[in-house]
């Protein structure tokens, strides 16, 4: 079974949206797949149970009861991804950093999310499975205008980070109708929408080597 674990220290980065969308390729690939929902907003369960009809479906499971979630996890499952919840650091996130395969990391481009990623990143740092090279971390840029010196500028900057940037994501309202319908970019197949999905092959090739 293939693992996944979006956090980050900061709200408002993305972090549902890219949990939702890599469990809805998953699915969308044939790959029974569910969806760890530790975040108290609960927003990633609304998203599974608005796609409940769809025959890609994503199976929610409420990650807000420590290891509860597990119990409820079927045996065959084959992708699980789980959605953090905001604000927390590393050893808050102790129960799924000890079993997850990588750690991906959305930072928006502005220096007040770059500063507010940072004592997450150091407190990743410092845990045994990531200090051995065992727990990869990739950072996301999310919500760029590549067009812009402040896009530009961020991934610079984060380029010169420890960890490697793993995809850039621009910024586009249809993340916001789809993932509002229990779908995701993936589900459709227009020229426009296959623009969007060719920024996160980058994200799913490093996956995949996890």
């Amino acid at each position: 079974m293939r693992t996944v674990l979006v956090a980050s220290s900061k709200g408002g980065v993305g972090k549902t949206t890219i949990a939702t969308h890599l469990a809805a390729q998953a699915a969308l690939e044939g790959l029974r797949t569910a969806l760890v929902d530790a975040d108290p907003q609960r927003s990633s369960t609304r998203w599974a149970e608005k796609r409940a009809a769809l025959q890609a479906a994503v199976l929610p499971l409420d990650g807000t009861r420590r290891k509860a979630w597990r119990k409820q996890m079927p045996d065959d499952t084959q992708q699980l991804v789980v959605d953090a919840p905001a604000g927390a650091m590393a050893d808050e996130l102790e129960a799924f950093l000890e079993q997850v395969d990588a750690v991906v990391v959305p930072v928006q481009p502005s220096s007040l999310d770059i500063e507010a990623t940072v004592p997450f990143l150091d407190s990743l740092a410092r845990h045994p499975r990531v200090r051995k090279g065992t727990l990869r971390v990739g950072l996301v840029g999310n919500k760029l205008k590549p067009w812009t010196n402040a896009s530009q500028e961020a991934m610079d900057l984060l380029r010169a980070w420890p960890y490697p940037v793993v995809a850039q994501l621009r910024d586009s309202q249809a993340y916001v109708v789809t993932t509002g319908m229990g779908k995701s970019l993936f589900d459709y197949h227009s020229a426009h929408v296959r623009d969007h999905q060719s920024d996160w092959q980058s994200l799913l090739k490093w996956l995949r080597k996890s």
